[in-house]
């Protein structure tokens, strides 16, 4: 009488190592395969379960594959997908330094972000102003900061140098004139006005 068994597991052909990839980068689960002593249709089923991790983009993948013969024989591989965030946003439409009038308005643009993950990146926006060694003399500095759900963050500086290079400009001022010794005209004082000081 001779007995035949099946006590051996099938043998994964092609099973996946574990990978660490960047949040926009997650590869599909491949097709493993498994093959077998005596079955030659090995059943492989499919798991993935997700861990999350310290943030909404990084996390990890436990992909498991079980792989079951005919006679209830089973073999299991897990691959690990450790997925991170790394890279930080990027700013759109960054204005370069300027140097202008100590008069003219300069706009806030609307600068805005985009992330190879987080569809909702946050904008900061904050403005400092530096006197300079007159009233007309500034440094407007603006600073924008884009964060994404990973605290990963990129920021730009503009810096806008107010000068009052302008001298004021006169007006009413009484012109040259030839008169007789009686009939001296009074004294008109002549205004002033300056694109930075206002009339004085």
């Amino acid at each position: 009488q001779i007995f035949v068994g099946d006590n051996s597991a099938p043998t994964f052909i092609n099973p996946p190592a574990d990978l660490t990839v960047e949040c926009d980068a997650v590869p599909n689960p491949v097709a493993v395969n498994a093959e077998d002593a005596c079955d030659d249709d090995i059943q492989v089923t499919f798991t993935e379960v997700r861990q999350d991790g310290p943030c909404p983009d990084s996390y990890t993948l436990v992909r498991t594959w079980t792989a079951t013969d005919n006679c209830d024989n089973a073999a299991t591989h897990v691959q690990k997908v450790n997925v991170r965030d790394t890279t930080p946003p990027v700013l759109n439409l960054k204005p370069a330094d300027i140097t202008v009038d100590c008069d003219e308005v300069v706009n806030v643009p609307n600068v805005t972000a985009t992330d190879n993950c987080d569809l909702n990146v946050t904008v900061t926006y904050t403005v400092v102003t530096t006197p300079g060694n007159c009233p007309g003399n500034s440094i407007e500095t603006r600073t924008w900061v884009a964060i994404d759900n990973c605290d990963n963050a990129t920021t730009h500086v503009q810096k806008i140098t107010f000068v009052d290079d302008e001298p004021p400009v006169f007006s009413n001022v009484p012109v040259d004139m030839t008169v007789d010794c009686s009939n001296i005209p009074p004294i008109v004082d002549p205004t002033a006005t300056d694109n930075c000081s206002g009339v004085f």
